[in-house]
């Protein structure tokens, strides 16, 4: 009967670990980025961010100070070269609390 006891033990934490994937074995986080990402950004970016879209370049790769930087003021981080030269991107202050989960979809 302890045996039986350890090995539900065993199962159900094994159930309960810290990676936040589904049962799909989809990254959460990414998903929920993702779903920012076409609600938010495929009007200037490409449904495909290793595509450039025809306002805004491709965002496959982009680091999260990237995104921040862009998303919350329309700035780059120090030292980084925009690909494209415009300045037509509003800011999405809304989207601040979703800035990590657009990280982890778009790397």
């Amino acid at each position: 009967m302890k045996i039986l006891a350890l090995v539900l033990t065993i199962v159900l934490l094994a159930g309960c670990s810290k990676e936040s994937k589904d049962s799909s074995g989809k990254d959460a986080d990414a998903e929920r980025g993702r779903a920012a990402y076409l609600a938010n950004c495929v009007a200037c970016h490409n449904n495909d961010p290793s595509k450039d879209g025809p306002i805004g370049p491709a965002l496959k790769g982009s680091s999260k100070e990237l995104i921040e930087s862009r998303v919350l003021s329309t700035s780059y981080p120090p030292n980084y070269k925009p690909k494209r030269p415009t300045k037509v991107m509003p800011q999405f202050p809304f989207l601040k609390d979703e800035i990590p989960y657009l990280a982890a979809y778009l790397r």
